[in-house]
């Protein structure tokens, strides 16, 4: 008898604190700009808000869906059959996530280690990827 080897394709990505800590810190820059604290205080809100999005939310990808889970529980999954194209802006830098489905485009802040994602999404929806110019 032959056993069937199930490959199990499922990544959960890893968390990247990098973008909220940057905000957090420019935003506190913004002091010294004399522009006032409502910059400051509206600024670090939303960072602060941001970092506890990378504690609490994680990007499951399998071979067929983008899965968004928090605390361990999926909210919302994306299947990549209703995806038309994918990109990540500034390559060098990658801080948005861009895709779009058949029936809207969705734009995500990168909280997650932007190098597994390409790598996932490279092997499983690469001829959606839109090229940087």
């Amino acid at each position: 008898m032959f056993k069937k080897e199930i490959v199990d394709d499922t990544e959960i990505l890893s968390p990247s604190y990098q973008l909220p800590i940057i905000l957090i810190f420019l935003s506190f820059m913004l002091l010294f700009l004399k522009i006032g604290s409502w910059p400051t205080i509206i600024s670090a809100s939303f960072s602060f808000f941001l970092l506890l999005q990378a504690f609490t939310l994680r990007i499951k990808i399998t071979k067929d869906d983008f899965v968004v889970l928090q605390l361990g529980k999926v909210i919302r999954t994306f299947p990549f059959e209703n995806w038309i194209a994918w990109r990540m802006f500034f390559p060098y830098f990658p801080i948005i996530f861009y895709f779009r489905e058949k029936s809207s485009p969705h734009l995500l802040p990168i909280l997650f280690n932007p190098e597994q994602l390409k790598n996932k999404l490279m092997k499983n929806v690469e001829s959606l990827e839109i090229k940087n110019n």
